[in-house]
């Protein structure tokens, strides 16, 4: 039977995880804001730099040089940027998570003691339904941890795969000026 200790109890621990996701959504919140105040810091610092540069030119071949130096640092800058949004959205993607399966580890323990309290005092002749219940949860309980590795692997191999883009997009943004450059 349960309690009015248990529900709240229950209700105490449900609104202790959802402060700490809110703290951790917060958090990545806040990251990503610092994130874009730096670049648009540095985005007003290069823009008066590049206009006075720009202003200082004497003639055709000075602009398109000036052109050409300013391509492959805003490429390598917009590569370092997502690479840092994703940083944080992965970090605060993490700590959620963490949060959500303490909960879920948490819940599923309190329904197994549930389980076992009723198998305790389930009438006698009742075992094939017990054997069943203990079965079933059993079953769920793999399927879950099962959903959840896979979930964790996809995870690792979506942020594999950003690096490995994110680095061929650098490579090819530094390839690309070196050839204009050349040229």
């Amino acid at each position: 039977m349960i309690t009015v200790e248990q529900i709240l109890d229950t209700q105490k621990s449900n609104v202790d995880a959802l402060a700490g996701l809110a703290d951790k959504a917060f958090e990545g919140i806040e990251g990503l804001i610092h994130l874009n105040l730096s670049v648009a810091k540095a985005a007003l610092t290069e823009a008066a730099q590049t206009t006075r540069a720009a202003l200082s030119v004497k003639d055709p071949q000075e602009l398109v040089a000036l052109q050409q130096s300013l391509l492959q640092p805003a490429g390598e800058k917009g590569a370092a940027y997502t690479r840092s949004a994703y940083e944080i959205a992965a970090s605060t993607g993490a700590a959620v998570s963490g949060v959500v399966e303490a909960q879920f580890a948490e819940a599923q323990a309190k329904f197994l003691a549930l389980v076992d309290t009723a198998v305790k005092n389930a009438p006698a002749g009742s075992e094939n339904v017990v054997a069943l219940i203990k079965s079933q949860v059993a079953a769920a309980n793999n399927a879950i941890e099962t959903a959840q590795k896979a979930a964790k692997q996809a995870v690792e191999v979506a942020e594999a795969n950003f690096q490995a883009v994110t680095k061929q997009a650098a490579r090819a943004g530094q390839a690309t000026t070196k050839a204009k450059r050349g040229a």
